[in-house]
């Protein structure tokens, strides 16, 4: 690389949790540089979550919180040629790219979701996801298959 490594920006927390996370989701979640729109959707989310939760000492914010972990992968497969083949390689992945890849998974599942708003999809996919169900989940499952599945190439680690 000939230039320096970007700065990372440091996120404000959002006005209603005052949590940073929440701002990146928002950030991902974000279509067209509307970020009030996508406000709107996650604190709509967040009610119908308060309302339709079972853990009654939890509030919305820590399920949703539980359900980004259970989508969080650890591992994932990374494509390396050696010799004329390609092979999957299964690599660690570093924390923030753990964070960012579950909230992508999370936004692109709650979106082909079957219901009304994008709200309530949203609010239906982290309700699955708190409890280890969802699309979200079963993706972080497959990529753990495929690095699990691929483990005999991992001496070929760069």
């Amino acid at each position: 690389m000939r230039k320096t490594k970007a700065k990372k920006r440091i996120l404000l927390p959002d006005p209603k949790f005052n949590d940073q996370l929440v701002t990146r989701f928002v950030n991902n979640l974000m279509l067209d540089g509307k970020k009030s729109v996508a406000f709107k959707v996650f604190y709509d989310a967040m009610e119908i979550v308060e309302r339709r939760k079972e853990d009654a000492e939890k509030d919305a914010l820590e399920v949703w919180k539980d359900a980004l972990t259970n989508v969080m992968p650890h591992v994932e497969v990374r494509s390396r040629r050696v010799g004329g083949a390609t092979f999957q390689i299964p690599m660690q992945i570093r924390p923030d790219r753990k964070i960012s890849m579950a909230m992508k998974w999370m936004i692109k599942y709650a979106r082909a979701r079957n219901e009304k708003s994008m709200a309530q999809k949203l609010a239906g996919e982290i309700l699955a996801a708190s409890k280890e169900e969802g699309s979200a989940v079963k993706k972080r499952m497959d990529t753990h298959k495929m690095a699990e599945a691929n483990k005999a190439f991992s001496h070929f680690r760069f």
